[in-house]
């Protein structure tokens, strides 16, 4: 499951770059699945729920469980954290799927329905302040990661020694790490003006990019697509700890 869930992150990230790169429509993988539940019909839609929900709950069972033995330093924690998050937002691309399936219309921008949800709030325009800088930092993360490679460490040591797989893998996450860094500018330009309509993911930044930088960055996340598909087949998935976790279990009795 958690296979097929990284094969249909690639193909997600595909549509979304053949749409900009091809039409120059701005997607993000809510649109990249309704475009595809069209064309595909439900049986489609139930394979993306299915791949989706496989990697969401992978990535939950990683923050609670540390599957991928990222250690329990702070740089380990922080991994479990952001491994926590991505696994919540896949599980909500899986519920927008059987939404799909069953005839529902998606909502529009999540990051700016998001926004306006919070300018409702008693000093909202702080909150939004916080999500453009947690935004930011996931961008920097995502930089960080295209410079030093370390992505590579999860996939077989041959594979991973492919000049193309390491040029496919940068290129994906600089340009994830861009789109981050936008839309965290987005929201924080949404917070002090106090407009929730500034904000916006990943359709709203690709929108908002002029010619060439957005065939640049659709070019950055086809790479990412295509890396998806490598780790869907050589991706190294450790087992679930659950020796550790019975002695974690027992000891605090």
């Amino acid at each position: 499951m958690t296979r097929i869930g990284f094969a249909t992150r690639g193909l997600l990230y595909i549509v979304i770059a053949m749409l900009i790169l091809r039409t120059g429509r701005a997607e993000d993988p809510s649109g990249a699945i309704e475009y595809l539940g069209r064309g595909g019909g439900r049986v489609l839609l139930l394979v993306i729920a299915a791949g989706l929900m496989g990697y969401g709950i992978w990535r939950l069972a990683d923050a609670a469980l540390d599957i991928e033995r990222h250690g329990s330093d702070r740089k380990g924690v922080m991994e479990r954290v952001g491994a926590g998050v991505s696994g919540g937002i896949h599980l909500l691309l899986a519920s927008k799927s059987i939404q799909l399936m069953r005839g529902a219309a998606l909502s529009g921008d999540s990051t700016q329905d998001s926004a306006r949800t919070a300018m409702q709030l008693p000093g909202g325009w702080a909150l939004v302040l916080l999500g453009a800088a947690i935004l930011a930092v996931l961008g920097v993360v995502q930089l960080l990661k295209a410079a030093k490679g370390s992505f590579l460490r999860y996939l077989a040591p041959s594979v991973a020694k492919q000049a193309w797989v390491q040029w496919s893998g940068r290129a994906g996450y600089a340009a994830r790490g861009i789109v981050f860094l936008i839309s965290g500018y987005l929201l924080a330009c949404a917070g002090i003006e106090e407009q929730a309509s500034e904000a916006g993911g990943m359709a709203r930044v690709l929108a908002w990019l002029t010619s060439p930088f957005d065939i640049i960055i659709g070019v950055g996340l086809l790479a990412f697509g295509l890396f998806s598909l490598v780790e869907a087949r050589y991706r190294q998935l450790h087992d679930v700890p659950v020796d550790d976790a019975i002695l974690r279990a027992t000891s605090w009795r």
